[in-house]
């Protein structure tokens, strides 16, 4: 099973022999799906790839197993796609950042006509609100005003 794919950017630790070939796998199913509009086509040839990687998947010289690897992210690169495809709501995807969260404090500017419609939400609210309020002070300290 695959650890989280996250970008190369990102990474902290030393990833194991492992993670990479899972990783090079994904990544090269994921090319072969932007190459191929059929699904019957795209499955095809996502098996192949899965039979590619279980042909080698036994080999205890980790020597061989690095060079296997090293190869076949070379091949990768050489065949990757012009234009990968990418999930619509992820970096570099259209919908990406087009949905905007609210800030809480927005809240806080409403209308009493507009709270009153929702009081057992606005009371637990501002209960939960005077809660981090003690539970701040209690771990910070109250705020110090510098009135010039």
């Amino acid at each position: 099973m695959c650890m989280s794919l996250l970008p190369k950017h990102l990474h902290t630790t030393l990833r194991t022999h492992s993670q990479k070939v899972c990783s090079l796998y994904k990544r090269a199913v994921r090319n072969e799906w932007s190459c191929y509009d059929s699904p019957w086509e795209y499955r095809y040839h996502a098996r192949l790839i899965r039979a590619r990687f279980d042909e080698h998947k036994d080999i205890k010289d980790l020597r061989k197993a690095k060079a296997l690897l090293m190869a076949g992210e070379n091949e990768l690169e050489k065949n990757m796609h012009y234009q990968p495809r990418q999930f619509s709501y992820s970096p570099g995807g259209i919908n990406y950042g087009r949905t905007v969260s609210v800030p809480d404090w927005v809240m806080d500017y409403w209308h009493p006509l507009e709270k009153a419609r929702y009081p057992e939400y606005f009371a637990r609210r501002e209960q939960r609100k005077q809660e981090y309020i003690e539970r701040w002070e209690k771990k910070y300290g109250k705020p110090q005003h510098d009135d010039h």
